[in-house]
């Protein structure tokens, strides 16, 4: 009886071992069966490919995700518009990667976990980020490009002469532009990694900014001498705008007024004349003559090179001609009213 019990414990024994061994085989087989199957849950670039076969999910993906990515972008500003083609960009997708790692990570957690979870119909909840990428080189020549037709200098206000310095010429400033180059780039980027919605952007620009503009000139030139010796014509402005005009006598053939840009340098009121040093002087060279009716130096001075200057004169007759020994005469009330107006360094111009 007992050999009886022991032959038939042995019988179940044996079969049981057969029934766990044939069980094995059927759920290796089983997971065999899915081995290139995505878990339930599994997202790629934020779409669902789980309970998808691996060569499905590269279809699906290829056709949501690669072929989006492969159309152009568009650059907009203004009217103008710029196509910009991912393969030039150096767009590199790879699908095949993304559902390889899907599948990777279905597979994680040996036989028994898979089993088990998807006897359970339990998620696994993983999600593959986007692999794809561009040439960050070759994205920033396309915005230097970009830049090249878009972008144009700031313009410095400037100030030109009338011809025989009869008068001012004012150019306005005028602002520049400038496409912002590390934004583009970032902006482009992103679009050409973007497989849902738009693929135009709009080209990011600043304003360029002038060096001088008019408000500068008008201070550096806040008050500013013309002297026109074709036309024995002393102008004066206040910031840029004709203020006053006056007549003038200038130098005679040999001693011409000096022509040039200078500055007021010297500002005297009833002023000694210090006579030049100089063969038309004759007895006179180089002698201090004081206020009275000996100086030729008139109630007011205003030096500016050399020993020339503007001066009150009581030879009226000569205004309007070329008959001083280089220096500018004034009548004296025009002097006396010009000297009030004309601070010290102010430019002055002769022409």
């Amino acid at each position: 009886m007992r050999r009886r019990l022991w032959v038939a414990a042995g019988v179940l024994l044996a079969l049981s071992a057969v029934a766990l061994a044939a069980g094995a085989t059927y759920l290796y087989v089983w997971d065999r069966g899915r081995s290139d199957r995505i878990a339930d849950g599994v997202t790629v670039a934020g779409f669902d490919v789980g309970g998808m076969r691996a060569a499905d999910a590269r279809a699906f993906l290829e056709e949501r995700v690669a072929v989006p990515l492969r159309r152009p972008v568009r650059l907009v500003y203004g009217r103008r518009a710029f196509t910009v083609r991912p393969e030039a960009a150096g767009l590199d997708v790879d699908v095949s990667r993304m559902v390889d790692a899907a599948v990777e990570i279905s597979r994680s957690g040996g036989l028994v976990h898979r089993v088990w979870r998807d006897l359970r119909g339990k998620r696994l909840e993983a999600s593959i980020p986007l692999r794809a990428g561009v040439a960050q080189a070759h994205v920033a020549a396309i915005a230097r490009r970009v830049a090249q037709t878009i972008d144009y200098p700031a313009v410095d206000a400037r100030l030109e002469l009338k011809p025989h310095a009869t008068g001012l010429l004012i150019y306005p400033s005028k602002l520049g532009l400038a496409v912002k180059l590390p934004q583009l780039e970032q902006r482009l980027t992103i679009a050409l990694l973007r497989y849902r919605g738009s693929r135009a952007i709009a080209v990011p620009t600043r304003a360029v900014h002038p060096k001088v503009w008019r408000s500068t000139l008008e201070q550096t030139y806040s008050t500013y001498l013309l002297v026109s010796r074709e036309t024995f014509t002393l102008r004066l402005y206040k910031k840029l705008k004709l203020v006053k005009s006056y007549g003038i006598a200038v130098g005679r053939a040999g001693l011409e007024t000096p022509a040039g840009e200078y500055t007021i340098d010297d500002k005297q009121v009833n002023p000694s004349w210090h006579v030049p040093n100089s063969a038309w002087a004759g007895d006179l060279a180089g002698k201090v003559i004081p206020p009275g009716p000996d100086d030729p130096i008139k109630a007011r001075w205003m030096g500016f090179y050399n020993g020339a200057g503007i001066h009150g004169t009581t030879e009226d007759w000569s205004i309007g001609s070329a008959a001083s020994h280089g220096c500018i005469r004034m009548h004296i009330w025009d002097v006396e009213d010009l000297y009030d107006r004309v601070p010290l360094h102010t430019p002055i111009y002769v022409g």
